[in-house]
């Protein structure tokens, strides 16, 4: 019997502007348009992190501005 593979879909890659962390032996990273803060720290280790540029499948963020959400603000019932 012969089983047929899925055909992979092939997503946009386009560079995107991300905060990696300056720990060498750390590989943490985030997406600009998802991070809370305005220089963020690595969660994985809470060392400081830099902007760069890395290529990317192309995600879209229905939160235009993450920055100005209140993160870990109460919820009120």
């Amino acid at each position: 019997m012969y089983f047929r593979r899925k055909l992979i879909e092939d997503f946009p890659q386009v560079d995107t502007a991300i905060w990696s962390c300056m720990k060498e032996d750390c590989k943490g990273w985030i997406r600009d348009n998802f991070a809370f803060e305005n220089v963020p720290t690595c969660h994985q280790c809470l060392s400081p992190m830099i902007s760069s540029v890395k290529m990317l499948p192309l995600l879209a963020n229905s939160n235009k501005n993450m920055k100005l959400l209140n993160k870990g603000k109460q919820i009120s019932k």
